[in-house]
């Protein structure tokens, strides 16, 4: 049975009138993509930098690889890597050089190093921009980059902080499945994002993060099973009649309905065969329509539930 890589119990964290984080509990899984999920201010920056022993904490504990966190606990901290969403890498360096660097904090032997560093390259899809310097790379290769240093040293956990913040698409499927092949590899991830598809693309477990309290954890199955919707439905009809939208609502599993310029919106609780019983009523009352397409609940959907926020809302607001 794997262990348990990060513990973290009744985290609290004060900046004087301030709570930053309220008897916070976590655990990570070894062999995890933990997805650590939360509005601007609910501590998940915080609750990292305790994690790596970068902030003196109120009350708790935090353990890494069954060890209380220190500052000091070098032998630990060696285990770690970190990519932070500010790219933190030298402009008079090359490509090859700053990986080079990075590396050498962690591994001494040359020769190992040599092989880590030329790993990395090839791994982060770098090897025909090693002699380049930072300021000629794109913001995808710039992000490449920045991910290369933080994992050359091959650390068992690796704690990734919005990685793909501003890059195209192309750049940022590369990083998820580089990401991916990281954790195959036997790496432990923590992996904090505000784009929901990144996060159900990835992550193994999910907790989102609210005035600095977990307030939902487990798979994406497990936290989508925990709102109220099911299913929504969109059904292209317009001019329905008062009574009929009544009627729509009384079908069984619904529990809202919209209509907005022509489009239907019907959400659902739960029920398997709710757009056959929604187009059964439009076929028996005669009512012509158009489009019809069925979603089912995303991470959004839940983490606007549990939080009352948008999650890119919060993200617009970022400095």
């Amino acid at each position: 049975m794997a262990g348990k890589v990060v513990e973290i119990e009744n985290l609290v964290k004060r900046y004087r009138d301030l709570v930053a984080l309220d008897h916070l509990n976590l655990a990570v899984g070894e062999g995890e993509i933990f997805g650590l999920l939360g509005p601007n201010g609910s501590g998940k920056t915080t609750a990292i930098n305790c994690i790596l022993a970068l902030l003196r904490f109120d009350k708790g504990s935090v353990k890494v690889f069954g060890r209380q966190m220190q500052p000091n606990l070098y032998e630990i901290k060696k285990q770690i890597g970190v990519v932070l969403q500010n790219v933190a890498v030298f402009e008079e360096l090359t490509v090859q050089e700053n990986i080079e660097y990075f590396c050498s904090l962690y591994v001494q032997d040359k020769r190992l190093r040599k092989q880590y560093v030329e790993e990395a390259i090839v791994f982060s899809g770098l090897v025909d921009f090693r002699k380049f310097y930072p300021k000629k790379l794109s913001g995808g290769l710039l992000r490449r980059l920045n991910i290369a240093c933080g994992i050359a040293h091959k650390p068992k956990l690796i704690i990734l902080d919005e990685p793909t913040v501003a890059v195209d698409p192309q750049s940022r499927n590369r990083i998820l499945e580089g990401i991916k092949e990281l954790n195959r590899q036997g790496a432990t991830v923590i992996y904090t994002s505000h784009y929901m598809e990144e996060v159900e693309q990835i992550c193994s477990q999910i907790a989102i993060l609210d005035k600095g309290r977990c307030i939902a954890a487990g798979t994406k199955e497990e936290l989508k099973c925990m709102i109220k919707m099911g299913e929504k439905i969109h059904v292209e009809a317009a001019g329905l009649k008062p009574s009929q939208l009544e009627e729509i609502r009384s079908l069984r599993h619904v529990y809202q309905v919209e209509e907005k310029e022509g489009m239907l919106e019907i959400r659902c609780s739960g029920g398997k065969h709710n757009l056959v019983h929604i187009l059964e009523y439009f076929a028996k009352q005669d009512i012509p329509f158009g489009r019809v397409y069925s979603e089912l609940p995303t991470l959004n959907d839940v983490f606007l539930e549990i939080t009352g926020k948008e999650l890119r809302d919060s993200a617009a607001l970022q400095a």
